[in-house]
């Protein structure tokens, strides 16, 4: 149970993760992704009537070149979740590595579990409540520095609080039982978030875009990172809890063996 192993182990579940994360994206984000470009360039072309002059002479083979459409939805695509797959599930693997022995009486296994539960909720999905992904054509280019930057300072206060809740909770139940201490990490985590969501500045950009097209997109980026998360959550639990049953077991056998 070194970190070491864990760390392996966290980069091939990881890996997994980022294969079956991109099959779930193209089956069901990539649809409604297209259908929001489909409606961005019907945009333009609307407005481009109106812009000839300013615009006379100029072609977009003077922008260079591109990546195209197929590449990003296949190869870039697939590239870019392995990528982040792999170094998500050995983040998780090193975390869970840090928690054995230090979340009570936590089983290796568990302590995994509920390191992974805390990072899908802390990391990815408070954030997502305040500032949801957007597809194209929403969103006003000349404040996309600014939503950058309220997501992510959002997301480290998601991340600090997450940490001091746990933390709380590991304390107080030491002293008042796993019952009071999950309550009070929990409360101390909500109150801090729904404090931190009402500072921050909202986000309120969608204009006439379609209510639908925009649900549904959404909707598939939640499944699409949950089931990054899941598969890392589910597989590095069951790795590092069945290592944890190999090594109780030679344990006992190395006991049983020095007591004859």
């Amino acid at each position: 149970m070194t970190a070491r192993a864990l760390l392996v182990r966290g980069l091939l579940v990881g890996l997994l993760a980022g294969f079956a994360t991109f099959l779930v994206a193209y089956e069901v984000g990539e649809p409604h992704v297209q259908t929001a470009i489909a409606l961005e360039e019907a945009g333009s072309a609307a407005d481009a009537p109106h812009a000839e002059d300013a615009t006379a002479g100029h072609t977009h083979e003077e922008d260079g070149t591109v990546v195209s459409r197929h590449d990003q939805r296949t190869w870039g695509l697939l590239t870019g979740t392995l990528v982040v797959g792999t170094a998500l599930g050995g983040i998780v693997a090193l975390l869970a590595a840090a928690a054995v022995g230090r979340l009570g009486r936590m089983t290796p296994g568990q302590s995994t579990a509920t390191v992974a539960l805390i990072g899908f909720v802390s990391f990815a999905l408070v954030p997502f409540l305040k500032y949801p992904a957007t597809p194209p054509a929403v969103g006003n280019g000349e404040t996309i520095g600014d939503r950058t930057s309220w997501y992510f300072a959002f997301m480290l206060i998601s991340l600090a609080f997450a940490a001091l809740s746990t933390l709380l909770a590991v304390r107080v139940a030491e002293n008042s039982g796993a019952y009071a201490g999950v309550l009070s990490g929990v409360g101390l985590y909500v109150v801090a978030m729904v404090v931190a969501g009402q500072l921050l500045p909202t986000v309120n950009e969608i204009g006439d875009f379609p209510a639908d097209v925009l649900w549904y997109f959404r909707r598939a980026s939640l499944i699409t990172f949950a089931t990054m998360w899941a598969v890392i959550g589910i597989g590095l639990t069951g790795l590092i809890g069945r290592r944890y049953r190999q090594d109780v077991q030679q344990a006992a056998r190395r006991e049983l063996a020095a007591s004859l």
